[in-house]
């Protein structure tokens, strides 16, 4: 669609964001900050993991300083003029989530969760904080929704019935997707290449989410 993304890691403990585009650090310091990097499709990301020695080194930071990383990847990095800046949370109402919530300009948020009743509990509860602190719910994405046989076509419902529909009823907010169990997705996760994952869904999934992003003027460069 041409659109100028960027991603912002903010899973600061557990940054998974540089496997999936298959980018290591370390960043560079531009003229008026840090350089993101940029994956392959152009798209600007950052991440906690490009400024450890080893992707395997723990962050091990209380909450104040989970906060102020987060606060410094998004106001310290050369970002330019996006249209759209995702930024990744841990699942929950962490320190992490409030920090963003509170501290960052954002628009709107989309709640992602799977089909189990546990999982759901724990979306609900950040459905709850994201409505206390007046932030807009986009909408509901729900991942591992069913698996296709490949052999009949048949769906199943591996992880039990679907509790989407109340996550989006609890939020006020339309579910945008629900995503099968795909092994193309754990295949290209692993090697780095979440930019060539070619699931039917996510045409669809990307329109829904344009929808519902509210119009806004860019943050300038």
């Amino acid at each position: 669609e041409g659109y100028r993304v960027g991603v912002l890691d903010a899973d600061i403990t557990g940054p998974s964001i540089p496997m999936l585009f298959g980018l290591q650090g370390p960043v560079e310091p531009g003229p008026v900050g840090i350089r993101p990097l940029q994956s392959r499709t152009g798209i600007k990301v950052i991440s906690m993991n490009f400024l450890l020695a080893s992707e395997d080194q723990p962050v091990i930071w209380r909450g104040p300083l989970i906060g102020r990383a987060i606060t410094q990847l998004w106001g310290d990095v050369m970002w330019g003029d996006l249209d759209y800046l995702l930024v990744d949370l841990p699942p929950g109402t962490s320190d992490a989530s409030l920090t963003t919530m509170q501290s960052l300009p954002v628009n709107g948020i989309v709640m992602v969760t799977t089909p189990q009743s546990l999982a759901a509990m724990v979306v609900r509860k950040a459905v709850h904080m994201a409505q206390a602190v007046k932030i807009p719910i986009l909408g509901v994405v729900e991942n591992m929704a069913y698996f296709v046989c490949p052999d009949t076509g048949k769906q199943h419902f591996i992880f039990g019935p679907s509790h989407a529909g109340e996550v989006a009823l609890t939020a006020g907010a339309p579910l945008l997707a629900q995503l099968p169990i795909a092994p193309q997705v754990a295949a290209c996760c692993d090697a780095g290449e979440i930019e060539s994952v070619t699931l039917a869904e996510i045409p669809a999934l990307l329109k829904a989410f344009i929808q519902a992003m509210p119009v806004t003027e860019r943050r300038p460069t």
